[in-house]
Formats: C-alpha cells, sequence, structure tokens
C-alpha cells in the first residue's frame, strides 16, 4: 500500500495548500490511503464540519485531531454522527466521538486508523499505551488489517518516540504530530513499523508554530497575552510522511517526508 499523512492543517493557509496540492499528489504518488490531522484547521483552532467536507473533498480519507479538537462548539454533535473524524482515544469514558476506526482503502484494503494523545506536558488524560494495547490487540497486521497508522499527538519527542517502538511490529506507521515542526529522523524501526517524531504542520512558516508572530511573542516577552492569537496567512508549505508496506505484511518498506511549497526545502518521498 501507498499512504500519506499530512501534519496538523493549519488555518486557512494549510486548507488551501491541501485543497490544492492533494488531488495532484494522489495521483503522482499513487495513493492508496490519505490522513491528515486536522485539529487546527478552522483558524488555527479546532475544526468544523464545512472544513471537513472541503478536506474530504479534496481526497483526505480519514482526519485525526488532538487537545484543540473541541475548540469549535459545533464539533460536538458533529463528531458523533461522522466516522471519519477521529479525537484521541485516551480521553475519558464518555467523550464524544471515537479514537480509532477501521477505513476501507482504494482497492478494498482495511486501515485502522488509530488516534492517541500524550500525557506529558498534555493534561490529565487516560494511559496512552494502554489504549494502543488494547486497539493493537483487537487486529492482526497482515491478517484482519491491511495497514495500521497510529498519530500520536503529543508534545515531548521521548513519548511519541516511545509509542513507535511499543507499537512496532504491529503498525504499518507510527507518526507524531503537535509541534508543528518536521523532523528529520523518518525510519522503519526492526519490527517493519515506519516512524517519523513529528509530520510537521501544514501552514505558514512565516510564523511562530502557524500563529501570527506577534501574538505567542507577546506571550513569551509579557508573560501574559496581549495579543490574540491568529493564524498566520502567507504561502503554506505541505508537509507530511508518505509509506510503502508490503501488500502481505502490512509491514513498512519505504518511508519518507513530503514537503513542497512555502519556505521550507521541498522535499520528494520517492
Amino acid at each position: 500500500m501507498k499512504v500519506l499523512f499530512l501534519g496538523d492543517i493549519v488555518g486557512r493557509s494549510g486548507r488551501e495548500v491541501v485543497c490544492g496540492a492533494l488531488p495532484g499528489l494522489r495521483q503522482k504518488l499513487d495513493l492508496d490511503f490519505v490522513v491528515a490531522n486536522g485539529e487546527n484547521a478552522a483558524g488555527g483552532f479546532g475544526i468544523t464540519a464545512d472544513i471537513c467536507a472541503q478536506l474530504y473533498a479534496a481526497g483526505v480519507d480519514v482526519l485525526t485531531t488532538g487537545n484543540h479538537v473541541w475548540d469549535q462548539q459545533e464539533i460536538i454533535s458533529y463528531i458523533d454522527s461522522e466516522p471519519r473524524l477521529l479525537r484521541p482515544i485516551n480521553y475519558v469514558a464518555g467523550t464524544p466521538g471515537r479514537g480509532a476506526n477501521i477505513f476501507t482503502a482504494r482497492g478494498g484494503a482495511k486501515v485502522l486508523v488509530l488516534n492517541v494523545m500524550g500525557r506529558v506536558f498534555m493534561g490529565e488524560l487516560d494511559d496512552p499505551f494502554a489504549h494502543v494495547s488494547a486497539e493493537l490487540a483487537k487486529v492482526r497486521l497482515g491478517g484482519s488489517v491491511d495497514f495500521v497508522l497510529i498519530d500520536i499527538h503529543a508534545e515531548a519527542t521521548s513519548e511519541k518516540m516511545a509509542v513507535g517502538r511499543f507499537a512496532d511490529g504491529r503498525a504499518s506507521l507510527v507518526v507524531g504530530s503537535h509541534s508543528h515542526v518536521p523532523t528529520a529522523d523518518a525510519q522503519v524501526f526492526p519490527g517493519g513499523t515506519a516512524y517519523q517524531t513529528d509530520a510537521g504542520m501544514c501552514g505558514d512558516y512565516e510564523s511562530i508554530i502557524g500563529m501570527e508572530i506577534a501574538g505567542p511573542m507577546s506571550r513569551f516577552l509579557g508573560k501574559v497575552q496581549k495579543v490574540r492569537f491568529k493564524a498566520a496567512l502567507g504561502e503554506a508549505t505541505l508537509c507530511g510522511v508518505y509509506v510503502e508496506t508490503d501488500d502481505a505484511t502490512g509491514k513498512a518498506t519505504h518511508v519518507a517526508p513530503l514537503r513542497q511549497g512555502g519556505r521550507l526545502a521541498p522535499c520528494w518521498p520517492i
């Protein structure tokens, strides 16, 4: 299989670069399935039903989220009825929505997408490792499912990598989100799991992690937030992680970052 994960979509610039580039990318890379993290798609804070529809129409198969999933209140009623929109699975029991689901890719392949959030510097959540273990126990990679993707939305790079090592051999791809900065550690672990600590963001890098510079700078320099945070609206860079797997085993044979547009150096994955 050929699968693309797109990092956090931030604001209008992020939406525009994804919607403009993805149809062509699906064709050029011959993609079977696309997952994107959309938790910052609505002006940098949350996501809406209309934005979900826009991204699905552009070619995104599944949207994952993170700590900003609830920033747009309308999503609370929408998420229960939309199986393609996931929230971190380790929110407390009774939280609306779902954190994992099995989807059908091009050609009929079965893809488990699991969205989980870290706990280091991220607030009080259930144990991410216990939830990952429970979900992976329900399937067999290369058997009941053809591809397993885990989006670990976390602050600490060590926690992201620990989830990757924990799932090695049981997932096709473990990829980090939340930091909005692409890391240079794309690799295939010994058990056959592709990994990258953070996919980066789809957004304007003439910013501070996607926000206009004045807002975060005011907080850092003044210790209080004096300027409202707004998503930067310049030309965006599309950042993602591309994976190829063995059809028989579901394990990764190739992983590489993808970057195009905007300020960052381009990187083509094949």
